[in-house]
């Protein structure tokens, strides 16, 4: 047996533990506990966190840039930052091999695990911000690790589970920026940038061959281009990824978003039969779904679920590291960008993908199978498109895919260069940081010249990894973030201006937010004046 063989199999074995066995019951089972325990805020509070969310694009303290003095960013910053790191490759590619291997009824698994992640992504914003700090550099730092280690570890007998949770849940992160955050995501720019825009003297070039592919010198310039680019944002630090990711973010999702409904609109009449599709399946899986042995129940939830966390990362506590970084005071505002961000990424971008693919005609409804030149589900996408957008023999959609594919993934690489950022700044000091920035930015280029899928599979187990120490984090503290969340409807909501806001676990931030906050309203309240 080869290495990567035994790779592949060791792999396969801890990647059906953590997501199957038990990643799955314990990511349903805090989005259902922190649902309840919020009563149900995404539904019953719907209108008040969309107003506070897309609807105060306006406000200065949104969307307004800070000062060049100051270590923060804007809260649309943080969400368009985080944003470019959840909506990526899973979006197309993802969502096309959670159909292709689990059938059209785990889209509905897809929109289950978002509704309940919109819960725990507001969560893990929530403590995010309630227990970050400033750095050496002035910047906030929060995440996962550090309600782990002062949250988690300040309940009584648990100190010690507290820090070690925090460095193993910092571990698995820095392990994952470098796969799913990094050369995952190059891999898949340069395979459909390669097919799409083909130069046939540099693509015939090639450099080595494997057992599972070749490598061209087309590949490799690609790469280079991409590390010298990303080199350039990455090394500049959160400011300069954010101020990329608040330009190219809206306009990448909108773009996509666009063409998604002119291909679903020229199909319009298997609308009906691809919804019907989704939720028959959903429960009562075809035998011709997923190949000769068909797929069971179990098996359609699973690839729901996988693609939908892999996609819109609720529950991994990896985008509440640049949440954190936001001028925000308190922490149920930031939580409520947690709830867009998930309904933007899965109920918006993957659902249009999803309808797509099953609306297009490159999937059979009934069996489950390929149409003949649809390719395989790294390209499904990019067929579906050229069903609509194919001129004079010149497949304009797979263009476009492979644009939409190179800025998702792109972006995706920047919002984890950041969480790898802080996840090293945790383990070994913020002066170090610089270490990681350059290798990241180095290790951009193997991703070029990757021929195995090994390095996504094990992605995908990284990805579980980080989730179980943080899902214990956000359990164990689900009480608190309930506390904060009444703090904040009975003071912003119910109008009860006299109970003391809940802005920080730490006396010294609690006072210098509560001092700011009186600041940001008072000028707002002179905006209004000047309004009227």
């Amino acid at each position: 047996m080869s290495f990567l063989e035994s790779l592949t199999k060791i792999n396969n074995v801890i990647n059906d533990f953590v997501w199957v066995k038990l990643g799955l019951v314990l990511l349903l089972g805090t989005g259902i506990l922190m649902t309840v325990l919020t009563k149900f805020f995404q539904i019953t509070h719907i209108g008040h966190w969309w107003k506070k969310t897309i609807g105060s694009m306006k406000s200065k303290s949104v969307s307004g840039h800070t000062g060049k003095n100051e270590q923060s960013i804007s809260q649309f910053q943080a969400l368009c930052t985080a944003l470019a790191a959840t909506v990526g490759v899973g979006n197309i590619s993802g969502v096309a091999a959670a159909i292709c291997s689990g059938g059209a009824g785990a889209v509905f698994w897809m929109w289950v695990a978002a509704f309940f992640g919109m819960m725990t992504n507001y969560s893990e914003n929530v403590l995010g911000i309630y227990y970050r700090r400033k750095n050496q550099n002035g910047e906030w730092s929060g995440g996962a690790m550090y309600y782990l280690r002062d949250g988690l570890g300040s309940k009584k007998g648990c100190k010690g589970l507290g820090k070690f949770l925090a460095v193993l849940f910092s571990i698995f992160c820095l392990l994952a920026s470098f796969g799913i955050g990094n050369m995952g995501q190059i891999n898949k720019i340069v395979a459909n940038f390669e097919s799409a825009f083909r130069i046939e003297a540099l693509s015939g070039k090639i450099l080595y061959s494997t057992e599972s592919g070749s490598v061209s010198l087309y590949a490799l310039i690609i790469g280079i281009v991409i590390m010298i680019l990303g080199g350039l944002i990455i090394v500049g630090g959160l400011k300069r990824i954010a101020s990329f990711a608040e330009k190219i973010v809206p306009f990448m999702v909108i773009a996509f978003v666009a063409g998604s409904l002119i291909v679903i609109a020229c199909h319009y009449d298997a609308i009906g039969a691809s919804f019907k599709s989704i939720f028959v399946t959903a429960f009562a899986p075809k035998a011709v779904w997923g190949g000769v042995t068909g797929v069971a129940i179990k098996t359609v939830i699973s690839w729901g679920f996988k693609r939908g966390v892999f996609s819109n990362e609720a529950g991994l506590g990896s985008s509440v590291m640049v949440h954190s970084n936001s001028n925000v005071k308190e922490p149920v505002r930031q939580g409520m960008w947690g709830i867009f961000e998930v309904f933007a990424d899965t109920m918006v971008v993957c659902t249009m993908t999803a309808l797509v693919i099953l609306t297009s005609g490159v999937i059979d409804l009934e069996t489950g199978v390929l149409a003949e030149n649809a390719g395989t589900d790294a390209t499904l996408v990019a067929s579906a498109f050229d069903t609509v957008f194919t001129f004079g023999g010149v497949h304009i959609g797979s263009m476009f895919i492979a644009v939409a594919i190179l800025l998702f993934a792109f972006t995706t690489v920047l919002g984890w260069s950041h969480y790898g950022t802080k996840a090293f700044e945790f383990l070994f000091g913020t002066k170090s940081v610089i270490a990681y920035k350059i290798f990241f930015v180095l290790m951009m280029i193997s991703g070029a010249v990757l021929t195995s899928s090994i390095a996504w599979d094990i992605s995908d187990t990284f990805n579980g990894l980080m989730m179980i120490p943080n899902l214990v984090g956000v359990i164990s503290l689900s009480g608190l973030v309930s506390k904060i969340t009444k703090n904040y409807i009975d003071r912003n909501i119910k109008g009860n201006k006299d109970i003391e806001p809940m802005l920080s676990a730490f006396p010294d931030i609690q006072l210098e937010q509560e001092a700011a906050m009186l600041n940001e309203e008072a000028e707002e309240s002179k905006e209004t004046a000047k309004k009227a």
